[in-house]
């Protein structure tokens, strides 16, 4: 951690975005290279404007991937307007803060059993951090508990990054990636047309202004929603145990006023964590900002994981502080039509949960070191240890 600390304040200082030509897998074609984006200001002014730092042709990730893996993974995050802000028009009325108000007494019931269930010596991520937002995603989507082993394990293997924990050797990680994205995409379009209950009802149901979800869209955003809301809020939620374990003054201070500093303390979390490293655009025309000429065609990643240790916009940003304000992070992405559509329902999973945490076993901490997710996408954790 502290050598990737390191990297990106050094590509920070630098006056001018490094490029990177490592660009080469074993199922894609060899790319031109890519931009890295580590400023904060850098990340805000590409967020802002789409139509110039494109999705389309794929935001996770840098290579061109065959048209295949767009089908099962593509949905909203690799789209522009307008298929993009009509695709999210349909969807978004199932996470306004008055639907996900309806969810939350399921979020405390579920975070008050698996707290009860919690004994010193589990793995926390399995335990706790990774049943949460698994089961509070898979009871929105109407999916029965008999299916949620194969969400969970469906969405490791797509988030995997390499690591051989999911994939063995990687030498036949493109029929493991494609055969994940299946299995979900046959789970939800099933119940789709078989026994629909909960959001997937909803959504193909839903028909606004004439606009409604093909199954292909439904199978896709299924595939999103499990990603986006399962992997990411769980390792939100590993970082903040770990954090507050390096961080006892911190622990102690939330210990204080833990429902006045609760939010406070969610937001540094997810700063800290930022747990979707980065995204990727693609420029449009030509473009400058801040000193440097872009080109069509390039690509440039948007690293949130070092905008997040920007020295200007954060004062001592390696540091965890939860009274920190303001605290304009962007760990669920920058301003613009790509920001994370379930930022609310996140942070009402990582608060519930810590609440309920520090209310029966306010000492609890982590044991060794996290066991990190072997990815540059995802800043995961797979296993963490945890005492009281």
């Amino acid at each position: 951690m502290a050598d990737r600390e390191a990297a990106f304040a050094v590509l920070r200082a630098q006056p001018k975005p490094v490029k990177f030509v490592e660009e080469e897998i074993s199922f894609a074609p060899a790319g031109p290279g890519y931009y890295a984006l580590v400023r904060h200001a850098d990340i805000v002014e590409a967020s802002r404007n789409p139509e110039i730092f494109c999705s389309g042709q794929s935001s996770t990730s840098i290579h061109d991937l065959p048209t295949e893996f767009n089908e099962y993974f593509g949905s909203m995050i690799n789209m522009d307007d307008p298929r993009h802000a009509r695709l999210r028009r349909i969807v978004s009325r199932a996470f306004t803060p008055k639907m996900i108000k309806q969810f939350e007494l399921d979020v405390q019931a579920e975070a008050a059993q698996i707290v009860s269930g919690l004994q010193p010596g589990d793995d926390f991520v399995l335990k706790a951090a990774a049943r949460l937002p698994l089961k509070i995603i898979c009871d929105m989507m109407g999916i029965p508990e008999s299916d949620y082993q194969t969400v969970f394990d469906a969405s490791n293997v797509i988030l995997s990054g390499g690591d051989p924990e999911f994939i063995g050797d990687g030498s036949n990680a493109a029929e493991l990636l494609l055969g994940a994205g299946q299995r979900l995409q046959d789970l939800v379009k099933t119940l789709a047309q078989e026994r629909p209950t909960g959001l997937i009802a909803a959504l193909t149901s839903a028909n606004i202004d004439g606009e409604q979800l093909t199954l292909q869209e439904l199978g896709s955003f299924f595939v999103l929603l499990v990603v986006a809301g399962n992997e990411t809020t769980r390792n939100a939620i590993s970082h903040g145990l770990h954090l507050f374990t390096e961080n006892p003054s911190q622990r102690a201070l939330l210990l204080e006023d833990l429902d006045g500093r609760l939010p406070g303390a969610v937001e540094e979390i997810v700063r800290l964590a930022s747990p979707v490293a980065w995204m990727r655009r693609t420029l449009t025309r030509d473009y400058s900002m801040n000193g440097m000429d872009y080109r069509t065609g390039d690509k440039v990643l948007l690293y949130y994981w070092a905008a997040n240790r920007d020295e200007a916009v954060f004062d001592s940003p390696h540091s965890f502080d939860i009274m920190r304000s303001p605290n304009p992070h962007v760990g669920f992405g920058g301003p613009g039509p790509h920001f994370c559509l379930g930022a609310h329902l996140a942070r009402r999973e990582i608060s519930v949960l810590f609440r309920e945490l520090f209310t029966r076993h306010p000492q609890i901490r982590s044991v060794g070191e996290p066991d990190r997710l072997l990815s540059s996408f995802i800043n995961g954790i797979k296993h963490l240890t945890c005492d009281f």
